[in-house]
């Protein structure tokens, strides 16, 4: 296995290792376990853990935007919107690590900030604002339908994380895209 390939399985391995545990939790041995190199094998791909996890999220991110992306290529509008909608429910079902990995982002980035290092984030603030005007050129340059679909997905997100059920009365507020997949 290349180098690049040996990182990729780095990434790969760090975002479950990461979902799973959280920045603070995860050891760079569990991610070196998982991968099956060593720990020291580990730091000539990355600098330091945080550049892992930091590849992690930039990863998971980049992955949410190309579903959204692909989902809505050649569609506009309420088309777009639902066609993304369904394709999100699909990757947090068929991958449930990727949700994990964006719930701990969010928790990592606000620990840091809290913390003073207001650099942590920075490239997660810069993928989630990308993938901002993504869907927000998909839905038509809306103002009111990029916020709005964005916050049924923090929702959906939250919903789920918390484990509530498809069938589970709070869902029923949501549009038929946007409910998880029984």
């Amino acid at each position: 296995m290349s180098a690049e390939e040996r990182r990729e399985s780095v990434i790969r391995a760090a975002i479950t290792e990461f979902a799973r545990g959280g920045y603070a939790a995860t050891s760079t041995e569990a991610i070196a376990k998982r991968v099956g190199v060593s720990q020291p094998y580990l730091f000539r791909l990355f600098p330091n853990k945080q550049a892992m996890f930091l590849a992690a999220a930039e990863r998971c991110l980049a992955d949410t935007r190309k579903v959204f992306s692909d989902a809505a290529e050649g569609l506009e509008g309420g088309e777009a919107l639902h066609a993304m909608a369904a394709a999100y429910q699909r990757l947090i079902v068929g991958d449930p690590d990727k949700l994990l990995m964006q719930m701990q982002t969010y928790a990592a980035v606000a620990a840091a900030e809290a913390s003073g290092d207001h650099e942590f984030g920075e490239s997660t603030r810069a993928g989630w604002l990308q993938m901002w005007d993504e869907i927000h050129l998909a839905l038509g340059a809306d103002l009111g339908e990029t916020t709005t679909f964005l916050a049924y997905g923090m929702l959906v997100n939250t919903l789920a994380s918390l484990g509530f059920p498809a069938d589970h009365r709070i869902w029923s507020g949501f549009y038929d895209s946007a409910r998880p997949i029984a």
